[in-house]
């Protein structure tokens, strides 16, 4: 025992209401490819902006590059992305602030970008601002509620993140762009479409095996009516 470590844990609470969203997200991500009923994985996150006060030294042989620990803060950026996992095809925006208005703004555009689609299947998880009532905040009710019904609504369950597939796009991100200082949006921006623009280019998808069926077996034991 070592009373004194604590483990910094999110631990979701779980019963009905978050298994009937896990399957809902489940049933629609084992739905084949339908290009009037695109599934597309929406999540935000925010990106502090940092400048270096000593410059790198580059790398030479025998030693790696060499970055000062210290730096000094920029403020902070947030990014958007909508992934669409059974093309391959992502966007990533970067905006100054994370409020419902640049909510707004994600949803227009995806309106937009899918002209031919009868709804768009759009998973995304419980933050106050990823609901339709966003979208009366901001534009006229007859505007609000055509945006609004574009859409198919599937959110995830609270604290349950890794149900959306935005994430793992995410997690390539940060390891492939993000683990640096950048000072700027602008740079931001940069080096945030470059990698959008590689990974487009390769059509890069998502392979998920996670199923309802596998769900009610490995987690059997969160279904409130089999315990």
């Amino acid at each position: 025992m070592k009373p004194w470590q604590v483990q910094s844990w999110c631990i979701a609470k779980v019963g009905a209401d978050f298994v009937w969203r896990m399957e809902e997200v489940l049933d629609t991500y084992a739905e084949p490819y339908d290009p009037l009923y695109p599934v597309v994985c929406f999540d935000e996150k925010s990106y502090q902006l940092l400048a270096h006060i000593t410059e790198p030294l580059p790398p030479v042989p025998g030693h790696p590059a060499r970055v000062d620990y210290e730096y000094r803060r920029c403020g902070t950026a947030n990014l958007f992305i909508a992934f669409e996992p059974l093309t391959g095809q992502r966007t990533v925006t970067v905006t100054e602030r994370r409020s419902s208005e640049e909510f707004v703004a994600q949803m227009q555009a995806l309106h937009l970008r899918y002209p031919e689609a009868k709804t768009i299947r759009l998973v995304l998880d419980q933050l106050s601002t990823h609901t339709p009532s966003s979208l009366y905040q901001h534009l006229p009710p007859d505007e609000a509620n055509a945006l609004k019904r574009r859409f198919e609504w599937v959110y995830t369950p609270k604290h349950a993140s890794w149900l959306n597939m935005a994430e793992m796009e995410w997690s390539v991100l940060e390891r492939q762009c993000l683990r640096r200082r950048l000072a700027t949006s602008e740079e931001l921006n940069n080096e945030v479409k470059a990698w959008e623009a590689d990974r487009n280019a390769r059509s890069i998808k998502v392979s998920w095996q996670f199923n309802t069926d596998k769900a009610r077996v490995k987690l059997s034991r969160q279904y409130p009516s089999q315990n």
